[in-house]
């Protein structure tokens, strides 16, 4: 998932004229904050089927890793604004990586003892970090430049963010689903439970390499000097109004991003129990799990060439024809089997790509000095990853994996909705 911006990007500026120079050494230290919270947010595909396999989980209750993650979002993102706002963009990019520490750190004892409700508290700790990152980072990039080439600046840099997504599979399944590839048939309780054990065992490594990982960044950033950005400009809105709840566009944007988003992380959250299925590629999950990296690296290779030709595309009908896109791909996978299904379903990864960012920015147009209260409000919308999975798995489990694909149908006919007209001003 793209990053979020919930400061008044629109009408921040740089505190001073520093040399273009500056601005680009702060962006490229920016691009590896981008690479981890992506690399972290798609560890949860993988970590959904394994502690699925470990706890033996429903599908419904194995998206509360979802509910977990996403939640922090709606819970912790406007204190976490409030808190960038009062100790700097810097000093709240070192507090997001501190806390992301300590969420992968609390991994260790989860595994130890083996309960799926600490691995859930980890996981929201985490986010919280996340969240906090994000909070802090996508408004910094936003200033760091020319305000025409903001949207263009933050595009590219979310590429960063799917090249973490693309890697994370790869990384997981070697480090991860490896370790559930031995067989449990005829084995006594005793022994299922010491595979189990070793099992739920599997994560701590990695998840001891992210801390190192986060603490090391977060040394990196308190030392560097980054360009200092200071308050917003009153920018009178396109139209009169007290709140940006009264502009139409923004709340049906916001709708749009809550679809969205649960949309993509439903997707992602069943890719690898999907191609798992006999009738679709018969993958053990360690294979299944390099092939999520199709879906991710779609959307890497598109944010990229889309941070290009989204100067010269209207963005409401490059938005509409991704949805369609993404529509015909999902009726192709429910409707199919085999690897026609497996390859339709990762090819949506290619036609995601730009979606988050041009709802976004489809939705604050025109805000001027309300900007910042509707970014609040589109950061809100992203609980939808925490709800909509929740949903999907219900379906998993009544009537199957394969129709419960039908779900995210209806989100992006909503989002085709909101390109062709939902986003014009009224």
């Amino acid at each position: 998932m793209a990053g979020i911006i919930t400061n008044n990007a629109a009408t921040t500026r740089p505190a001073s004229t520093s040399p273009a120079a500056n601005f680009q050494f702060a962006l490229v230290a920016l691009t590896s904050l981008f690479f981890m919270w992506g690399f972290i947010t798609c560890l949860n595909d993988i970590l959904i089927p394994h502690l699925k396999n470990v706890f033996q989980l429903n599908y419904t209750q194995s998206m509360l890793i979802q509910l977990c993650f996403f939640g922090a979002y709606f819970i912790v993102s406007l204190p976490a604004g409030a808190l960038v706002k009062r100790i700097s963009y810097k000093w709240g990019i070192v507090a997001g990586l501190l806390i992301s520490a300590i969420g992968c750190a609390l991994f260790i004892p989860a595994a130890s003892y083996r309960v799926y409700a600490l691995f859930l508290c980890a996981l929201f700790v985490l986010a919280t970090g996340i969240t906090l990152l994000q909070v802090a980072a996508n408004p910094y990039v936003t200033v760091l430049g020319p305000p025409d080439t903001a949207a263009s600046r933050l595009t590219l840099t979310q590429a960063f963010n799917s090249l973490g997504t693309t890697l994370a599979p790869m990384f997981g399944a070697f480090l991860i689903l490896s370790a559930t590839t031995a067989a449990v048939a005829g084995a006594t309780p005793e022994q299922l439970d010491a595979l189990r054990l070793a099992e739920a065992g599997a994560v701590q490594l990695p998840y001891m390499m992210l801390t190192v990982a986060f603490l090391l960044l977060a040394a990196l950033f308190a030392a560097l000097k980054l360009p200092h950005v200071e308050g917003a400009e009153d920018i009178e809105p396109i139209s009169g109004g007290g709140s940006a709840w009264q502009y139409r566009h923004l709340v049906l944007g916001a709708v749009g991003i809550f679809l969205y988003v649960g949309a993509e992380v439903s997707i992602g959250s069943f890719l690898v129990n999907f191609m798992s299925q006999p009738d679709i590629a018969g993958f053990s999950e360690a294979e299944a799990a390099h092939h999520v990296s199709y879906f991710w690296g779609g959307a890497m290779i598109g944010r990229f060439v889309g941070a290009v030709v989204m100067r010269y595309v209207n963005d409401g009908k490059a938005l509409a024809f991704n949805a369609v896109a993404v529509i015909v791909l999902l009726l192709l996978t429910v409707f199919s089997g085999g690897h026609v299904a497996m390859w339709s379903v990762l090819s949506i990864g290619l036609f995601n790509s730009i979606m988050f960012p041009t709802i976004f920015s489809l939705s604050l147009y025109g805000l001027g000095k309300y900007t910042s209260q509707g970014s609040g409000i589109l950061c809100l919308a992203i609980v939808g990853g925490a709800l909509l999975p929740l949903v999907q798995g219900a379906l998993a489990d009544t009537v199957g994996i394969h129709l419960a694909f039908l779900m995210p149908v209806l989100c992006y006919a909503y989002i085709a909705f909101y390109g062709l007209k939902g986003h014009r001003p009224t």
